[in-house]
């Protein structure tokens, strides 16, 4: 028998704890059949789906979404400003018009796609970007289209830009110096005519015009009211107005032919030129006169000498 001696104020010695039972799950697993699962997902959906489509005809989203546009123009977001930059020839009117003519003003729902779709239709306009500037701003910036002509059709003038494009009918003094184009489709083949003349850089400033025939080819109208007639392809017209203007530079300035001296010049046809005007009657008389004379000379040669 062990025996083990306290002595007086001493701690009782120390238990060793008696370690924790663990507890077992309260929840037991219950079987699950797959069948009456997908059974009770089909229903949630079909109760949701039937929920959402009478909220729907009852135009309780539409609601929404309106008071939430009020509400958010209310706080301060809505189009109150309209900042427009680059439009130097456009009128400012139908840029504003065009921006608030949507279904809405509020800022947050405004359809900047519609409103850059409705600027690009005015006839100035060539780009336009559209963004927002929050809480009230919409910023415009317009790149503009280019004049480089005037277009008479029908007794009327119009200033166009590079692909033909009519931008105003109105003030057109501020145009005088563009070239002019003839007849109808000529504002489309505009390209087409500024290249041709660009092609020999002495003789464009003296060209007062470009008349469209029969939509096939072109008629110079030069400043000094002589007419050049060019062949129908580009390529040959090019060429007949590069060597006319090489015979205009080479001539001496009493011989020109540009001046009044002549009326026509046809090029159609390659290698030739037929002229038209005063200077080929004087030219015609002189060469009459000059003919007869020699024929009179001649024949005084040829007369018996009697003696």
């Amino acid at each position: 028998m062990t025996t083990s001696t306290l002595k007086r104020g001493a701690a009782p010695p120390k238990r060793k704890p008696t370690p924790a039972r663990k507890r077992e799950p309260a929840t037991v697993a219950l079987p699950v059949n797959a069948a009456v699962l997908r059974r009770n997902v089909i229903r949630i959906s079909l109760v949701a789906a039937v929920s959402l489509v009478a909220l729907t005809l009852a135009g309780i989203p539409q609601r929404l979404w309106t008071q939430f546009i009020h509400n958010t123009a209310d706080a301060g977001f809505e189009i109150r400003h309209v900042e427009v930059t680059g439009a130097k020839e456009s009128d400012r009117l139908p840029i504003y018009e065009a921006v608030l003519s949507g279904d809405t003003n509020a800022m947050l729902t405004a359809d900047l796609g519609a409103i850059r779709a409705r600027l690009l239709a005015l006839p100035w306009v060539a780009d336009v970007s559209v963004a927002r500037r929050l809480p009230d701003t919409l910023a415009i910036q317009v790149t503009e289209r280019r004049p480089v002509a005037l277009w008479q059709h029908r007794r009327r003038f119009t200033a166009i830009d590079i692909t033909g494009q009519s931008l105003t009918g109105t003030d057109l003094k501020r145009f005088a110096s563009l070239p002019v184009v003839v007849g109808a489709g000529a504002n489309t083949r505009v390209r087409e005519v500024l290249a041709l003349t660009a092609s020999a850089p002495t003789l464009a400033p003296q060209v007062d015009a470009a008349v469209l025939v029969g939509g096939r080819r072109w008629d110079l109208k030069f400043k000094t009211g002589e007419t050049l007639a060019l062949p129908d392809t580009p390529a040959a017209a090019r060429a007949a107005y590069r060597k006319f203007a090489r015979m205009e530079a080479a001539l001496a300035d009493d011989q020109k032919l540009l001046g009044g001296r002549f009326e026509r010049f046809d090029m159609r046809l390659p290698g030739q030129m037929t002229v038209r005007g005063p200077a080929v009657a004087q030219a015609l008389e002189s060469a009459a006169k000059a003919a007869a004379t020699a024929a009179a000379a001649a024949a005084k040669a040829q007369k018996p000498t009697t003696i």
